[in-house]
């Protein structure tokens, strides 16, 4: 059977909480460990590296298009010990992880390109808030939302109502496309408060750089999706050392 472990040990080990431990049996994250006559936890080398699996599949926490299922579905599956299913699981996880990467490069260039041109003449547009949102194929909601945090101020006329001009919508249309790749509005809003700076500055270091105390992996998306790619091929490796270790 090899070495065994205890509960206080495992928490040892990998850093966490007794508690955790018990948690991560009960969430089926792990192979349930087999009991002494006491009805002590009794766990071995397996269940070390399920655990150490399970801390790098959670060590970064991305929601969007299914990554965080997806990562729960590879430690559960790792758990009931079939380990070919968790390893194809985990590559599709990885490229998964390589099309959203993708998509928030693209909404860079994106973003680039249509700050470029922010500085050319306008034309005549003039859209109501209900235009402004068809035009750009996103709800009223959606438009008042970015409003009301922040990413828009918008001139009304002087009957009291907002008129979305060019500038307005290329401004939109920027962060539709960051939204879109899944950019949280608190990066999106520090990198367009760094571009009204420094019309030079590095787009890809203000939409990445968080300064608040609380952050989300949103807020740090493509440090985040990196991490979260690096993470998955550490799985990887480690599965597929697994299936030849316990198979």
């Amino acid at each position: 059977m090899g070495r065994t472990y205890s509960t206080s040990e495992i928490a040892g080990i990998i850093g966490i909480h007794p508690n955790t431990v018990r948690l991560y049996e009960e969430l089926h994250l792990i192979t349930p460990p087999e009991r002494k006559d006491n009805g002590y936890r009794v766990f071995t080398e397996l269940q070390v590296d399920q655990f150490i699996n399970a801390r790098l599949a959670f060590q970064v926490e991305i929601l969007q298009n299914g990554l965080r299922s997806l990562a729960v579905d590879v430690i559960r599956v790792a758990a009931d010990q079939d380990f070919t299913r968790a390893i194809r699981l985990v590559n599709q996880y990885m490229a998964r992880v390589e099309t959203e990467m993708a998509g928030a490069e693209e909404a860079i260039r994106i973003t680039k390109a249509l700050l470029s041109g922010m500085d050319e003449e306008d034309g005549d547009l003039q859209l109501t808030r209900n235009q402004a949102a068809d035009y750009l194929g996103i709800t009223i909601d959606t438009l008042r939302n970015w409003e009301m945090n922040g990413l828009m101020k918008i001139k009304r006329r002087q009957n009291g109502y907002r008129v979305y001009r060019d500038a307005d919508i290329k401004r939109l249309k920027i962060i539709r496309a960051l939204r879109c790749a899944n950019y949280s509005l608190a990066s999106i809003l520090r990198m367009l408060r760094a571009v009204s700076l420094d019309p030079d500055a590095d787009l890809r270091t203000a939409i990445d750089t968080p300064d608040d105390e609380i952050i989300t992996a949103c807020d740090s998306l493509l440090s985040s999706l990196s991490h979260a790619g690096k993470n998955a091929a550490l799985i990887h490796k480690r599965l597929c050392c697994m299936k030849e270790k316990y198979s």
